[in-house]
Order: C-alpha cells, then structure tokens, then sequence
C-alpha cells in the first residue's frame, strides 16, 4: 500500500493510519471509494458513541454585522475535546450556520443542508467531527437573535 496515499487520506479524513489503510486495501486502491468508506464507517462510529454522557459544555457566540448574534451551547464528554481544534471549528461554523439559516430549533437545525456544504446535512457533519475525536457531543441548545 503506498504510504503516501495513506497519509494524504489521514490529513483529508483525520481518520487513523490503520483505518485509512484499511479503507484503502479495502477499496481496492481507489481514492475516493475509501474516502467515502472512511466516512460511512466515522458515522457508524459516532452512532455507537450516542448513549455517553455528555457532562461537559462548550459556549460559542457569534454576531454578523452587528444585526444578527447566536449563542450555542455544545455539551461532549471531556475538557479536553472541548478545547480541541476540531470542536472549537464545529462550534463556531454552527454558530455562523445557525445565524444564516435560522432554525426553529436544534432537531429542525441537525436536519438542515449545512450551509458549508449542502451535500450533507449538520447532523452528518456533527457525526464526522464525533467520529474524528472519539467521544460523543450533542447541541444542547442555541438561541438566536436579530434586530
């Protein structure tokens, strides 16, 4: 298996090296047979991962133009996924897609197109990310506001 391969689905997924392998033997060497593999495996994962707790919060607030703000909150399991890169990325692009799309509430908001890429849905995205850091997270709740 070309490592370089293995490598370049690891930086595009964040999947690990042995599951990109794995993905990789299993597709046959095709690309973006195991990206897609890779992900609907992450979902998978992320589905087992559902029933945890989620004891710890992460807050985002977000204003566009001074008109339109959001606070959201975000509940995992640890401090320490709620202060990785990945969790503070989703947070926040959450608060700029609630803030867009206005949702009635978070199961209208998981249900939505993600309006970074309407190919999938945020419940989708929120899976890939709980997939990525290996511990389950939840949108508790947001509010929106707009003047």
């Amino acid at each position: 298996m070309n490592a370089q391969l293995v490598q370049q689905l690891r930086e595009i997924t964040g999947a690990g090296i042995m599951d990109c392998k794995k993905a990789l033997q299993d597709a046959g060497g095709d690309f973006e047979k195991a990206k897609t593999l890779i992900g609907e495996r992450g979902l998978i994962k992320a589905d087992k991962k559902g029933d945890r707790a989620t004891g710890v919060g992460l807050l985002e607030s977000y204003i566009h133009n001074g008109r339109v703000g959001v606070l959201l909150e975000l509940r995992c399991e640890t401090d320490f996924v709620a202060r990785a890169e990945p969790v503070r990325q989703l947070v926040h692009e959450l608060a700029m897609h609630i803030a867009a799309m206005d949702p009635e509430n978070v199961e209208a908001l998981l249900a939505q197109p993600y309006v970074k890429d309407p190919m999938q849905t945020v419940e989708q995205v929120l899976k890939q990310v709980i997939a990525k850091v290996g511990e389950n997270m939840k949108i508790a709740k947001f509010v929106r506001y707009q003047v």
